[in-house]
């Protein structure tokens, strides 16, 4: 609002005493050349994108060496947006529909993108004229030692009119600190990317934590119902006395041990139902999820496996590091910036008077135009030091930015080396079922024509149930780390950033 000493000049003055309307807009122009010559500067560094790293292969061995078993991977090719969709379950599709549509902390980072989307928009309108209307009316009286010998009574003023201010950012501090924004708000859909792909991983796993559970606890029913077997025979043999006492017991103490076997597979079988439950945005009590089978499952025999130079622009992580360097460079900028005097330029216009019936009168048209500067002259070294934070976060960014990308090529190794173990492990698994079949088949046979006792064919058939367990443990074991190796993978971008260029 206009100054109460400036609307009374404007009422006792004349125009005549005015300055001339075309000289001030002459200067305006000249201020406005001066921006635009001026408005390319811009502080601080550029950000530049950081090199593809330089490794060509995530492990010493070929790609050809590993896997195996029916499973091959495939170099250059990145992971389908659906890959879960690979391995051939309408009930774990129709779960992961579930998860994506009402999981809580997928709808969390998408409010939180959106939140800083517009911080964007709200940073970005201060490059701008910011424009407002004023307006006021009122009552004044001077006083004596103000007013002077003459004597002026109280009168009304009414004022309305609109003004305009702009920050000249010549140094492009502003636009630095707009370009921050943008990179924070990357950072965010990047989150909002790695939580989608955790959210379908852990569905997965948990999925396979389900199966798995219940596979292995159906072989070990098998196993119980043998013991109970076992149990019969042998104290029917000792009522015999063919065995002895000793005999019995430990027969009763197998039976004993595999039953403890029961209830953490339970336990194991509840907690991932109820995981799915929770990843499904749905209460345990409210909504259950099918009944998962390894059975029902299809094993993905193509594996991708992409470049280690294209890993690093698809994982969510290593580009929401990226996105906090790209960040962190932005703020040397708005640092650098603050070193720098900052000019201002207003300019308003209106009508001013002292009566409401001549308010529209055009002697009463009032403006001004004015430009400010602000320099630091002193400050106890503060903006050189906030200078020098920022651009140790910045190197600081960069070296967390490499450190995540040597941890996800160990991560990509570590699970390349899983599966080629995992089908190392299911054909010895599978070697172990067979001879322990084998042998179960000799020792019965052995036993029917009187060579063996009951005792070794009780544990023939306790060595078979065992080598069926640990065969279906592989399974479910190679199931799952072929869900890490998309998940190591990064999955596919599904969620547009603004640039990280």
């Amino acid at each position: 609002m206009w100054a109460w000493n400036e609307i009374f000049r404007n009422h006792t003055m004349t125009t005549r005493h005015r300055l001339p309307l075309h000289r001030c807009a002459l200067c305006a122009r000249h201020l406005v050349l001066l921006a635009a010559l001026l408005a390319g500067c811009t502080v601080g560094p550029d950000y530049q994108r950081p090199d593809s790293p330089a490794a060509n292969a995530y492990t010493p061995e070929s790609l050809d060496n590993l896997a195996g078993g029916g499973q091959q991977l495939v170099a250059g090719q990145n992971p389908a947006a659906d890959w879960w969709n690979l391995f051939g379950s309408d009930a774990l599709n129709d779960t992961m529909q579930q998860a994506l549509s009402g999981n809580r902390s997928l709808a969390a980072a998408q409010a939180t993108l959106a939140q800083a989307r517009e911080a964007v928009n709200a940073s970005a309108g201060a490059l701008y004229p910011q424009l407002s209307l004023n307006a006021g009316a009122g009552r004044e009286k001077y006083g004596a030692q103000f007013a002077g010998p003459e004597f002026f009574p109280a009168f009304n003023y009414f004022a309305v009119g609109p003004s305009v201010s702009y920050l000249f950012d010549y140094t492009g501090g502003q636009r630095r600190a707009v370009e921050e924004k943008r990179a924070q708000a990357d950072y965010q859909a990047y989150q909002l990317q790695a939580a989608y792909l955790s959210l379908t991983g852990n569905v997965a796993q948990q999925a396979l934590a389900m199966a798995s559970a219940r596979a292995q606890l159906d072989e070990l029913e098998s196993l119980l119902a043998e013991d109970r077997k076992n149990l019969a025979l042998v104290q029917t043999a000792f009522e015999a006395g063919s065995v002895t006492v000793v005999d019995v017991l430990s027969a009763q103490s197998q039976l004993a041990n595999d039953q403890t076997l029961l209830p953490p597979l339970r336990q194991q079988l509840s907690t991932a139902r109820h995981a799915l439950s929770i990843l499904a945005g749905r209460a345990p009590a409210d909504w259950q999820p099918p009944e998962f089978a390894l059975t029902e499952l299809q094993l993905p025999q193509s594996l991708p496996v992409s470049l280690p130079s294209e890993l690093a622009h698809r994982r969510p992580d290593i580009l929401s590091a990226e996105s906090q360097l790209h960040a962190a460079t932005a703020a040397v900028g708005v640092a650098t910036s603050a070193l720098y005097p900052q000019i201002s330029l207003t300019a308003s216009v209106g009508q001013q008077s002292t009566q409401l019936s001549h308010f529209f009168d055009a002697s009463n048209t009032a403006w001004g135009f004015a430009g400010g500067l602000t320099t630091p002259l002193f400050d106890g070294g503060t903006l050189r030091a906030n200078r020098r934070g920022a651009q140790d976060a910045m190197r600081a960014a960069l070296a967390n930015y490499q450190q995540i990308i040597l941890q996800s090529f160990g991560q990509v190794a570590d699970v390349l080396t899983a599966l080629d173990h995992d089908a190392e492990q299911l054909v010895a698994q599978n070697n172990a079922r067979d001879s322990a079949s084998n042998n179960l088949s000799l020792t019965r046979e052995s036993y029917r024509v009187g060579n063996v006792g009951v005792l070794q064919v009780l544990d023939a058939e306790r060595l078979y149930q065992q080598a069926q367990l640990g065969y279906v443990r592989a399974q479910a074991q190679r199931y799952q780390d072929t869900v890490q190796l998309y998940l190591a993978l990064g999955g596919t971008p599904s969620v547009v950033v603004y640039s990280s260029n």
